[in-house]
């Protein structure tokens, strides 16, 4: 079962006069990726090295540290801890003392697996996309229904009603399934959108 993590974590510490700190974020996808990076891009550092894995695609990048000493142990970290939907930043801030290769991969990995220590691991839910559509008199209802359950949806009024789309977890879709149902009285039903299964 894929893990990933309930919230943002952070760690810092010193290493022979470097600072270190990591971010661990929980990410949905490349684009929140991209928000955080770039939301968090400090000038002042000397390295901004991050690693993230979401489902089956992973990256990495060493900003300038030697190849393969920054971003591939971060990720592995992530894989250590069986986590996924992940992104850490680690940031450094050069002391002065080189730690070569070696040093720097003990200090970038460690970090990173410090602050994913400090993290609470959550069994990452599979959320499906659904469509529906309805009534306008019927909406308020609908409307209700999802945002009590936490449920993120978008709505797009047209001449007929309202048309829905939702993200819902998986042991969602039958009840509102059957809400759906029952409030248009068999009019409309819930459609799961398939993704495309890129793997």
């Amino acid at each position: 079962m894929p893990f990933t993590i309930a919230s943002e974590a952070s760690f810092e510490e010193d290493i022979k006069k470097s600072r270190f700190q990591a971010v661990a974020v929980p990410v949905e996808n490349e684009q929140a990726v991209k928000d955080f990076l770039e939301k968090n891009k400090d000038l002042t550092t000397t390295h901004q090295c991050w690693a993230w894995k979401i489902g089956h695609h992973v990256r990495f990048n060493d900003d300038g540290e030697p190849s393969g000493t920054a971003g591939r142990p971060i990720l592995a970290t992530i894989e250590g801890n069986e986590l996924t939907n992940v992104l850490v930043l680690v940031n450094r801030w050069y002391g002065g003392i080189k730690l070569g290769t070696g040093g720097l991969v003990r200090a970038y990995g460690g970090c990173a697996g410090q602050c994913l220590l400090l993290t609470e691991k959550i069994e990452l839910i599979e959320k499906k996309k659904v469509s529906f559509a309805c009534q306008f008199n019927e909406w308020a209802i609908f409307q209700y229904e999802l945002n009590t359950q936490n449920i993120e949806y978008t709505e797009e009024y047209t001449a007929e009603g309202v048309t829905v789309e939702a993200l819902l977890q998986v042991h969602q879709i039958e009840p509102l399934a059957l809400k759906i149902q029952d409030v248009s009285r068999g009019r409309e039903a819930l459609k799961v959108i398939e993704e495309p299964k890129d793997d």
